[in-house]
């Protein structure tokens, strides 16, 4: 059996084991795990639809540029939420390890564990993109934040709720 062979017939296996672990870095991953309606659950459908074609692009080699709408799909969501960018950059290195331990538990696939090297290049490869995605993303989110802060917008987002003021005032007087 031939690794892009392997890829594929493990492909189910792989997927199940790396969408899991990567849902599993979230503080609820229950949710993110059970809810499939993509209006009820963004995050997790989104994810799982990226991490899906990013695979379905490694084991078929397309490479390079089929990555990159995959890799915006997971890593935006990634950026804007409380990750340190190794946190969010890992579950794409992880991949590795995913694969090795679908393999080594398959008779037939074991022997292509030697072969990996490659494989794991082109991932390594992948995670210094995602890590490139995840750097443009928060430049973005710094621009607009500095966007706001000059417009005066911030005035508006950043202040409490002028009702609740008035009531804290309230208590306070009284």
């Amino acid at each position: 059996m031939e690794l892009k062979e392997a890829l594929t017939t493990k492909k189910k296996e792989i997927l199940d084991l790396w969408i899991e672990r990567t849902l599993d870095s979230y503080t609820s991953p229950g949710f993110f795990k059970k809810a499939t309606d993509p209006f009820a659950n963004p995050v997790g459908s989104n994810i799982s639809m990226g991490l899906t074609s990013l695979y379905e692009a490694l084991a078929s080699g397309e490479g390079g540029e089929a990555y990159t709408k995959s890799l915006d799909q997971v890593v935006r969501i990634r950026a804007v939420q409380d990750f340190t960018p190794g946190q969010a950059v890992a579950p794409f290195l992880e991949l590795k390890w995913v694969i090795k331990q679908v393999f080594s538990a398959d008779k037939k696939t074991q022997p292509l564990l030697g072969a990996l090297d490659q494989l794991d290049c082109e991932i390594d490869r992948i995670a210094l993109a995602a890590f490139d995605v995840y750097n443009q993303c928060r430049e973005q989110l710094y621009r607009n934040r500095v966007d706001e802060l000059k417009s005066g917008r911030s005035i508006l987002t950043d202040s409490a709720c002028p009702s609740a003021l008035a009531r804290e005032e309230q208590e306070k007087a009284q």
